[in-house]
């Protein structure tokens, strides 16, 4: 299970088209070579510190996303409305 897998994928939507080439390859070589994802999100969050080969530009520019996108979960409160329609 993927511990959040949209941080991933929202970071690679967000940043692969303006990557270098060297930084795509160590981005594709940080998601594919970690055995555990938990890994990869503890990192990112700060959690855990990243092991020195994993510890980037590009896992420096994840957790910076990292962080933002925390902050906009903070500010943005799940939308509740649709429990409370009444069923059709």
């Amino acid at each position: 299970a993927h511990p959040d897998p949209s941080l991933s994928s929202l970071f690679a939507k967000e940043n692969l088209a303006r990557m270098s080439e060297e930084q795509l390859n160590r981005y594709d070589r940080l998601i594919n070579e970690p055995s555990n994802d938990w890994d990869i999100y503890y990192w990112a969050t700060e959690a855990k510190p990243a092991p020195a080969e994993f510890d980037t530009d590009v896992m420096a520019m994840l957790r910076e996303f990292a962080k933002n996108r925390n902050r906009e979960q903070r500010l943005r409160q799940p939308d509740l409305e649709y429990l409370f329609e009444p069923p059709r």
